[in-house]
């Protein structure tokens, strides 16, 4: 190889680098909402159900002067091997303020016929400690050390791994799910940038044109349990605006995929284009 070359070589790689690197700084999530279609893929193990469908709804909007916001609905309907089908539905509004001071969260969550369960709260950021505070709760706040992201701030730091071309990401993420008195510790891990356009024709919109997207996997894990066993495992090309396709849910005993059936973009502003 001519040294000419070599040099040349060097510096496009070292553009591309720099690119990447001022990319990663300047993530510009937009506003959108995508309705999934669920679908069983695959089921393992005698808790396998025989059938599977439903639907996810997710709403975001916002930037990070505003705040974000994230709405989800999803609705499951599951057929064991034996007994009667099994209906879960969940949804989830959410608020993480700007520089992630703050989190408000609301879940409701409805299990066949049993009443609705609801958890609200408040988490707030006092340095390396996050105070959980849920509406209705006389006991102690739930307190957490040491590093934990919310779930936009954590989705920011994947796409700033991802320009950098970094493989692994490891972060405590709490969400106010469940009971909200709980954070997972998550392992995600960050394919090469996919160079092949997406099938679903739905993908080929005008705001996704020329956007980099990344095969990510997501494991969740509960610091409690010893088992080592990921609650649940979650895969889905991201793109640069943090749209994503191709969902994959793991649940251990069985698997479903989500297919996007719908997706609208709301009109997003930069901090820097509103002054």
């Amino acid at each position: 190889m001519s040294r000419i070359l070599l040099i040349t070589m060097c510096f496009i790689a070292a553009s591309f680098f720099m690119r990447s690197e001022a990319l990663a700084d300047s993530i510009l999530l937009s506003g959108h909402r995508a309705v999934y279609n669920l679908s069983l893929l695959k089921g393992e193990g005698a808790k396998a159900p025989i059938q599977a469908q439903g639907s996810i709804i997710f709403e975001f909007s916002g930037s990070e002067c505003q705040g974000y916001v994230q709405n989800f609905h999803q609705l499951t309907e599951i057929q064991p091997a034996e007994g009667q089908t099994k209906f879960s539905v969940v949804s989830s509004a959410t608020y993480e303020e700007p520089l992630s001071k703050e989190f408000r969260f609301r879940t409701v969550t409805k299990l066949d016929n049993a009443p609705s369960e609801q958890v609200e709260g408040v988490a707030e950021r006092q340095g390396k400690t996050l105070i959980v505070h849920r509406k209705g709760d006389t006991r102690n706040p739930v307190i957490f050390q040491g590093e934990i992201l919310f779930p936009t701030e954590h989705l920011i730091r994947i796409l700033k791994a991802a320009y950098k071309r970094e493989t692994l990401l490891e972060a405590r993420v709490y969400d106010g799910n469940g009971e909200g008195d709980k954070s997972l510790q998550t392992l995600t891990i960050i394919g090469n940038a996919l160079i092949v356009p997406a099938q679903e024709k739905i993908m080929q919109s005008e705001h996704l044109k020329g956007l980099p997207r990344w095969p990510i996997v997501i494991s969740y894990y509960d610091p409690d349990k010893s088992d080592n066993r990921p609650v649940y495992t979650l895969s889905f090309d991201l793109y640069a605006n943090g749209v994503s396709s191709a969902l994959r849910l793991d649940y251990g005993d069985f698997i479903l995929v989500g297919e996007m059936r719908e997706l609208n973009f709301f009109p997003t502003t930069s901090c820097l284009t509103k002054k």
